[in-house]
């Protein structure tokens, strides 16, 4: 979780990607939650490589690992070299049984972890390829290529940032190899090329299918990826109890944090409002608010206000950053 999220901008100029909301907790939150649940394996160890995101940061992301049973560990990419690099940053953790995961992606899946191979890749059918690393099939369902972004169709089985590997050392031992030999491709370390030389080696990587893919590279994607997991969990009530509601309404699925004023609105379906947000004769739809902004007659769908932002009297689709302020 080490990137620049420059796909997220202004979101990411004040916040890291993972560190973005959905549905009121930080997507690496949820990613290692959703990960946590579906493991058939007790998780020991959750390693996050990081940027210098701050003490604060990295104290948020131990306590997620220690209420989920595990040790917490923080491990720094201080250049952007590639996502085999960035892997390699956590060596120490590279012990045993091993799940990669990339933070700008959620799943929703029910599974249990493949053991009978090397690994599993999990991967989602997509209609145009052309944009994604896909994996090509052998008869028995076994995995025999990788390929990034072919203009050609070869499949249609796209990955999307989750892999299990059974030999961590090994993995290991293949990101290696790779910056030993400075095998780049774009001036990167690239994780599938240790992946190619693994098979190439006899490996046996089994594909792994997710129900869906939610991906959060950008603002559309976010809003969209918080209105499904808001779908997925609506017997959930995520309203805080100490919402103070005047003359107004809340159309579920939403997510509603702590010490929220809603005056004169109407909010939902779909929508996040962070902790400490005030909502005055708007009405707001399938969109992200963040902690502490405050609307006015606004008409809002498909936004995302930023932290401490203000919206006065403007009926319009927003990607808005922390701090701004917006007047009619």
């Amino acid at each position: 979780m080490a990137g620049m999220g420059k796909r997220l901008r202004p979101h990411t100029l004040t916040t890291a990607k993972p560190l973005l909301p959905i549905a009121g907790k930080p997507i690496v939150q949820r990613l290692v939650e959703d990960i946590v649940s579906i493991s058939n394996q007790k998780v020991d160890e959750i390693a996050y490589v990081v940027g210098r995101f701050g003490d604060a940061v990295e104290k948020h992301l131990i306590s997620v690992a220690e209420n989920l049973g595990a040790k917490g560990t923080i491990h720094y990419q201080d250049q952007a070299l590639g996502t085999a690099h960035a892997i390699l940053c956590a060596k120490s953790a590279l012990t045993g049984p091993v799940t990669v995961a990339f933070a700008d992606t959620l799943f929703r899946a029910d599974f249990k972890l493949d053991t009978s191979g090397d690994g599993v890749l999990w991967v989602q059918k997509i209609e145009d390829p052309r944009q994604f690393g896909v994996v090509v099939l052998d008869e028995n369902g076994v995995i025999t290529e990788f390929r990034e972004k072919p203009l050609e169709f070869v499949s249609d089985l796209a990955m999307i940032g989750i892999y299990y590997f059974n030999d961590g050392e090994k993995l290991g031992s293949e990101l290696q190899y790779l910056i030993d030999n400075k095998i780049m491709n774009s001036g990167e370390y690239q994780l599938p090329d240790a992946l190619r030389n693994m098979v190439k080696k006899g490996a046996k990587f089994l594909p792994g299918t997710v129900q869906d893919w939610m991906d959060c590279g950008n603002k559309d994607a976010m809003v969209d990826t918080n209105t499904k997991y808001l779908g997925y969990n609506r017997d959930k009530n995520w309203v805080s109890d100490d919402l103070k509601s005047e003359n107004s309404v809340v159309i579920q699925p939403c997510y509603i944090g702590k010490n929220v004023i809603l005056k004169n609105s109407v909010v939902g379906p779909c929508v996040s409002i962070g902790d400490g947000s005030i909502v005055e004769s708007s009405v707001i739809k399938n969109s992200i608010v963040l902690p502490s902004a405050s609307l006015h007659g606004v008409n809002i769908v498909n936004s995302m206000i930023g932290n401490s932002a203000v919206v006065i009297g403007k009926a319009a689709e927003y990607s808005l950053g922390d701090f701004s302020v917006i007047k009619d």
